[in-house]
């Protein structure tokens, strides 16, 4: 994790981009010393907003699941996962 004060945006920010994309992780930025937001390389936030979608989605299937109704085949749910994953690895979009 990186902790950064939010000036160092107005003062620094290639440095900040550069160190967004190359560890492919936010960086917190604070104000006052207190947390105050948070900066990250867009696809990083691509990858991150898919796969809370996708642990959404498997939320919804394993409440079904938990409730008696019918959803899909294990076969069926098996091959929606990997293309969601393939999609997540390899930035395609596929259709859901």
């Amino acid at each position: 994790m990186q902790i950064k004060p939010s000036a160092s945006i107005r003062q620094n920010y290639n440095e900040i981009a550069a160190l967004c994309k190359s560890s492919g992780e936010p960086v917190y930025l604070t104000k006052n010393g207190e947390g105050d937001l948070v900066v990250m390389d867009i696809e990083a936030f691509d990858r991150r907003e898919k796969m809370l979608k996708l642990w959404e989605e498997l939320l919804a299937v394993e409440e079904d699941r938990l409730a008696g109704r019918e959803g899909t085949t294990p076969e069926e749910l098996d091959s929606y996962l990997d293309s969601i994953i393939d999609e997540v690895e390899h930035g395609k979009e596929t259709s859901i």
